[in-house]
């Protein structure tokens, strides 16, 4: 380990093998860093919260604090992240309330750009994007591979679905479907996300799926219902096909369209 004689290290942190602290930056109780994390300058880590291997911290990063929640009352609870995560400067990460699961997890592999936010009792998936100012308010579910542009919003317990791109300055009052690009105040969607899914290897047969797909849910002239079924019908059980009916369905908040 190398901790820098000006960082504060609570004795009940848990440290692995190869964690850096920088120098100014505070590590409280319950923290659990896991090997190789790094921890640059004037970061503060307060727990219970826990971070897997490989993660990166830039100066000024905050994980572990209370939650933005007017219902909370000082009760136990948790953030949860995965391996490999990037922090980049003045990120923020709240710990769970108990209203919502008293958690708040996320995956592995996601890059947070400058001043991302992350409220209490979310759900972040894998290889997720946040750049600069993207904001989660409590409760929200952000699927594997989505990514959400600069200073954009999702409202309280909204879900983002898988591959989902979510454009600039947006502003999501409802789900976002996997595979589509999401934009505007608000938001509304603007079909498939091809550049997104063409980067992520997905073939031109998947591809042009999803774009059938979204004709008949967004220009076809259908309700939602009917949509579904259309899709169902036209275009049978294909994974891609399966999730996005998945989501629609299982929508509490209803689906941008």
């Amino acid at each position: 380990m190398s901790i820098h004689p000006t960082a504060i290290v609570s004795p009940k942190a848990e440290l692995g093998r190869n964690v850096t602290i920088g120098p100014y930056s505070i590590i409280g109780d319950d923290v659990v860093l896991h090997d190789d994390v790094s921890v640059a300058s004037h970061c503060v880590i307060e727990g219970p919260s826990e971070f897997g291997r490989g993660c990166v911290f830039f100066p000024f990063v905050s994980g572990g604090q209370d939650p933005h929640d007017m219902k909370y009352r000082g009760e136990r609870s948790w953030l949860r992240v995965g391996d490999r995560n990037t922090f980049r400067e003045y990120t923020t990460l709240h710990r769970g309330t108990e209203g919502g699961g008293g958690v708040t997890e996320i995956g592995s592999g996601n890059l947070f750009m400058a001043q991302a936010h992350v409220a209490h009792d979310c759900r972040v998936g894998d290889h997720v994007i946040f750049a600069n100012g993207a904001t989660l308010a409590g409760h929200v579910v952000v699927d594997d591979y989505a990514t959400l542009g600069a200073y954009s919003g999702v409202h309280q317990f909204c879900r983002v679905g898988r591959h989902a791109f979510i454009g600039a300055f947006s502003a999501v009052v409802k789900d976002a479907l996997p595979y589509a690009r999401t934009v505007g105040n608000h938001a509304r969607c603007y079909g498939a996300n091809s550049i997104g899914l063409r980067r992520r290897g997905f073939s031109r047969d998947e591809i042009e799926r999803i774009h059938h797909a979204f004709h008949l849910l967004l220009s076809a002239k259908l309700n939602t219902s009917q949509a579904v079924e259309s899709i169902r019908n036209e275009l049978g059980e294909w994974p891609e096909i399966e999730c996005l009916i998945e989501f629609i369905n299982s929508s509490k908040r209803g689906v941008t369209k």
